[in-house]
């Protein structure tokens, strides 16, 4: 069974095809600064191992999807024969409300209901929406399926998910703590519970998920139970370009006291702050090579960073009350071996102990970096967002 895995984005599509048998990949690429001169369009061809890079300018995501079509099915360098043989698009759906608790089949009346959430999501939605409509004409004998970001935290308690605001902005308008990176941390809790030979039904774990956005999730029995980011992805931890958790008061004084717009506000927690508003700069390998130098603001923003990573493993080691593992993962917990030891260093009064001598070591496997006698076990799992979508995809279509 042939699987196409697509996340569109405001400007890109990333996408890679699965032979679901073997969950090998067959193909993968990503198309880049759609509707700008200087588009990128990617490619590789796992089996001939086949590469194409082609600068050419790609004006909007419906030229992108057909282009990523042809290349598929390119008599040279394509990884299948005809549209075909691939049986279901899955889809990454940032946001799915109340409404998808599940991945889902995609319909005209599904479409129209995503559609109605996508004011909780309007930077990410209406892309996911657009490329769910362009892949139905692309492919049109594939099923399209919605694997939603949010799903995996609908397991979350009312007590955590609800805000001290009157119960009317819930009610009316489904104003909650949904949470993002789903398929993430439902990937690598899975994964950590394997590698630890755990029943994943009585698996506790706090899930770390840092890349240029971040979210920790906390799994009690397999299951979320709490996350970081809230109604919207700016909040919970520092990022590279977003502020995450800020007095709420601060939002008044900038409109009252500073004029700022909403528009204004909104471009500078989601775009300007995080590392980006500290240093300057969004990327960490830079600022953590000026942390190195002892350079003032990037030793305030790593601080800060590892900081209030910290202190959500506190938290969550206290709403869970027993815990087997904490996870890190995606592009920042899986390679800066300086982050995780940060984070970790003085947790020992939670039972957790880094062994620096295997943190420091590189490896794109799963791997146990903490010490023999730490009572918690620290490990390093890459995420495979792109597989657990296709997997969901696939138990979807089968049942």
């Amino acid at each position: 069974m042939k699987i196409l895995v697509l996340n569109a984005g405001s400007s890109s599509v990333k996408f890679q095809l699965f032979d679901m048998t073997h969950s090998s990949v067959l193909a993968a690429g990503l198309v880049e600064k759609i509707g700008e001169n200087d588009s990128v369009f990617t490619y590789k061809r796992f089996d001939g191992d086949v590469n194409l890079e082609k600068k050419d300018p790609i004006q909007d995501h419906e030229s992108g999807l057909t282009f990523v079509a042809e290349t598929l099915l390119h008599p040279e360098i394509g990884a299948v024969e005809s549209a075909e043989e691939i049986m279901a698009v899955g889809h990454r759906v940032v946001h799915g409300g109340e409404n998808f608790s599940k991945p889902t089949i995609i319909t005209a009346e599904i479409l129209n209901q995503l559609e109605k959430l996508s004011f909780l999501a309007p930077l990410h939605n209406p892309a996911n929406i657009l490329g769910i409509e362009i892949a139905t004409r692309v492919f049109p004998e594939a099923k399209q399926v919605a694997v939603f970001d949010t799903a995996f935290h609908q397991t979350i308690p009312d007590f955590a998910y609800r805000f001290s605001i009157p119960k009317k902005f819930y009610e009316e308008h489904g104003l909650r703590v949904y949470g993002f990176h789903g398929t993430s941390h439902s990937y690598v809790s899975r994964e950590a519970a394997s590698f630890l030979e755990k029943d994943l039904s009585r698996f506790n774990a706090i899930t770390i998920h840092l890349g240029n956005g971040c979210s920790m999730a906390a799994i009690q029995n397999g299951k979320s139970v709490d996350v970081s980011m809230g109604l919207t992805p700016v909040g919970g931890l520092m990022m590279g370009t977003r502020s995450g958790d800020i007095d709420p008061g601060l939002l008044i004084f900038l409109g009252e006291h500073l004029q700022m717009s909403m528009q204004e506000i909104d471009q500078l927690l989601n775009k300007e702050s995080g590392l980006k508003g500290l240093t300057g700069d969004n990327d960490l390998r830079n600022i953590l090579a000026k942390y190195e130098k002892k350079d003032t603001e990037a030793v305030l923003a790593v601080s800060m960073y590892t900081y209030r990573i910290k202190k959500f493993i506190g938290a969550y080691t206290a709403a869970l009350g027993r815990l087997d593992a904490v996870i890190f993962t995606a592009g920042v917990g899986e390679n800066s071996g300086l982050i995780r030891s940060l984070v970790c260093q003085n947790l020992e009064i939670l039972g957790i102990d880094l062994d620096q001598e295997k943190n420091r070591l590189a490896s794109k496997s799963t791997r146990l970096i903490s010490s023999t006698s730490s009572q918690v076990g620290v490990l390093v799992v890459p995420t495979n967002e792109e597989l657990e979508i296709a997997s969901q995809t696939k138990r979807v279509i089968e049942s």
